[in-house]
């Protein structure tokens, strides 16, 4: 398995420095908000969407004091969303810590993923270019339209591939393309590269969250180190459901749906039992296996360098992790 602290390494400093403005940026005189903020602070995890910011950054030959802030500025995005998301799902772990949601309540939680997001925009303010600020704006947008379609969808055994490719693109793949595009734009790339960096980023994305829903279906909780099974329990069809529904027999499609319409806690061990024999799994691996594919393809406008190879092995991270 590959080590993210040797993915990094290219950049380690660039990242402790970023990590030294997040937590600069959060810093409040009310102790409950202190804590919270020590709280969520745990939930960096793979600090994934900084380390390709700044990675993309010195690939592209031109680190600045910019990037820093903006890797500070997405990952307080990131941290947002994940507070919002522990919401909707009940989830009670993250990161193995408990949840904000289980430990102080869901307005409280709340109320933290909109401090973090009040904070990023804050943040982005202290430069001196506004597109930074433009575009996270778009990207959260676009973010909170991905949930919003994903929340509407709950329940609705009928959707498709493709309907669930543009949830997934929009609330999670748009980010990590985001970042990666700052990344180039920061460091003065051309425009061809700008692109072709937002290309990498937004495969990668989509790799990951089909990555993270086969996890949250047959990962381990003890392994993946938060709340798994969430998806099935809420009524979320993710990739190899929408595949296993779309080819199985009628008895065996008749036979998941009424484990998805059911009430057992225990469901999704049941689900994903029912798919360990099938082809689905493979299938939505496969799937984002393409997808990265497809970033590697687009680091091919990158000069050689220990960034890019960074983010070369980065793409095979996503598709091996096991949390």
């Amino acid at each position: 398995m590959l080590r993210l602290a040797e993915l990094y390494s290219p950049v380690a400093a660039d990242i402790e420095r970023s990590a030294r403005i997040f937590h600069d940026e959060l810093i409040s005189d009310q102790t409950l908000i202190s804590d919270l903020c020590r709280h969520v602070g745990q939930f960096h995890g793979k600090m994934l969407r900084p380390a390709l910011l700044l990675l993309t950054a010195d690939a592209c030959g031109a680190m600045q004091p910019e990037h820093h802030t903006l890797a500070a500025v997405v990952e307080m995005v990131h941290i947002a969303t994940l507070v919002h998301d522990d919401v909707l799902d009940e989830a009670d772990i993250r990161r193995r810590a408990a949840t904000v949601n289980r430990l102080w309540g869901n307005e409280r939680a709340v109320l933290m993923g909109d401090f973090l997001i009040s904070h990023a925009f804050h943040l982005c303010s202290s430069l001196d270019s506004q597109y930074a600020a433009h575009l996270i704006g778009q990207t959260t947008n676009t973010v909170c339209e991905g949930e919003m379609m994903q929340v509407a969808n709950r329940d609705n055994f009928e959707l498709s591939e493709d309907e669930y490719l543009d949830i997934i693109t929009r609330k999670t793949a748009v980010l990590i393309g985001t970042c990666c595009l700052l990344g180039a734009k920061y460091a003065d790339a051309d425009a061809e590269l700008i692109e072709g960096m937002k290309h990498f980023g937004l495969s990668l994305g989509i790799a990951f969250q089909i990555t993270d829903d086969l996890l949250d279906l047959t990962g381990d909780e003890a392994e993946a180190g938060k709340s798994l099974g969430r998806d099935v329990h809420k009524g979320k069809l993710t990739l190899p459901l929408i595949h296993f529904l779309r080819v199985s027999s009628s008895r065996e499609r008749a036979r998941l749906l009424g484990i998805l319409r059911g009430e057992d806690p225990k469901r999704y061990r049941q689900v994903a039992n029912l798919l360990q024999d099938s082809e689905s799994v493979e299938y939505a691996y496969q799937t984002a296996y393409a997808h990265i594919e497809n970033a590697r393809a687009a680091l091919a406008l990158l000069p050689p360098s220990e960034a890019r190879s960074s983010l070369t092995a980065m793409a095979e991270f996503v598709i091996t992790r096991r949390r």
